[in-house]
């Protein structure tokens, strides 16, 4: 993996709350949704930041208010320094240029009705990346850094099975030569036979190029051969965060502990007590005061149910709320 350096991304308080309205004609608000509320982490040049948790804990919002296709409720998304809802003009469209993405459907990510060679360019011509003139190139080169021929730009997508698909989305945001591209589940819609060849060319083309992802999954097998560090959330909160081997060695967080003693071991004579959780997962309408997983944790105390724990250090850069 490439070398870290400084800080390229950085939320801060990071918070969306969709509102809940009742009534057609004098329709009245009955709360909001804590899609993600306050969460804190940074993510630095040339890393990969997993964030793992539950559908519905908040990933996907996440990347969708750094993606700018959400207004952040409270709270600031800071890109090299600068706070993106504040840019507008040439430094909004360099925002959207430099932060791309892939997402999990391949088969519904790509129009049906454009030639490959066509969708690649869109974002080029959309972000000027290039001259005209030398559009075709580009599409070119980047065809051919994921592993396809240049003649292949011809093709509809329905020619293409689903990794090859998902190579092309991987080439469209390649093309406008980004440096921060997020990965919204980029392998849990292929087969299990070439998910590793995806995320292997994920690798590669991250060390070449010098890029950082945001990797979003729920799959920990997957998050842990990718990532640099791990971020768990439960319900619109960011639980734990650490290296991601001192979090896959060394899980603090009782539901961090339960995620990964769910998951398939690396090896099949590895033995592991799996811990079942009571209960569902509350509406995050109506999320339970104090810690928000005390309801379904088995190590939880009467102040666990009056008072939230702060994200605190408890192993030089591996940080919990917990108040065990």
């Amino acid at each position: 993996m490439p070398p870290v350096g400084e800080i390229l991304l950085e939320a801060k308080n990071l918070t969306k709350h969709f509102p809940v309205n009742r009534g057609l004609l004098f329709s009245r608000s009955v709360g909001a949704v804590r899609a993600v509320d306050g969460i804190h982490f940074t993510i630095r040049r040339g890393e990969t930041f997993g964030l793992v948790g539950e559908s519905g804990c908040g990933k996907t919002t996440t990347s969708r208010l750094i993606l700018l296709l959400e207004r952040i409720t409270r709270g600031t998304i800071l890109f090299q320094g600068r706070n993106i809802e504040t840019l507008a003009g040439p430094e909004l469209q360099g925002y959207r240029r430099r932060v791309q993405a892939v997402f999990q459907d391949p088969y519904s990510s790509l129009s049906p009705r454009m030639r490959v060679g066509t969708i690649i360019a869109e974002p080029i011509r959309a972000n000027r990346a290039a001259p005209e003139e030398a559009v075709p190139d580009r599409v070119g080169k980047a065809l051919e850094v994921v592993g396809l021929p240049r003649d292949r730009a011809d093709h509809y997508p329905h020619e293409f099975s689903g990794g090859q698909r998902q190579r092309i989305a991987i080439a469209r945001a390649l093309a406008v030569e980004p440096q921060l591209i997020i990965l919204d589940e980029p392998v849990s819609a292929l087969d299990v036979s070439i998910r590793a060849q995806v995320m292997n060319l994920l690798r590669e083309v991250q060390e070449e190029f010098g890029l950082t992802y945001l990797l979003i999954a729920h799959d920990l097998a997957v998050v842990k051969h990718m990532s640099h560090r791990i971020g768990v959330m439960y319900l619109g909160k960011l639980v734990e965060n650490a290296e991601s081997e001192e979090l896959y060695q060394h899980p603090f967080h009782p539901y961090t502990q339960a995620l990964y003693s769910a998951a398939l071991p690396s090896h099949p004579d590895i033995q592991r007590e799996e811990i079942v959780l009571p209960g569902d997962v509350p509406s995050p309408l109506h999320p339970p005061p104090g810690c928000r997983f005390h309801t379904r944790c088995p190590q939880a105390r009467p102040l666990c149910s009056e008072e939230e724990p702060p994200l605190r250090d408890v192993a030089g850069g591996h940080e919990v709320a917990c108040h065990q």
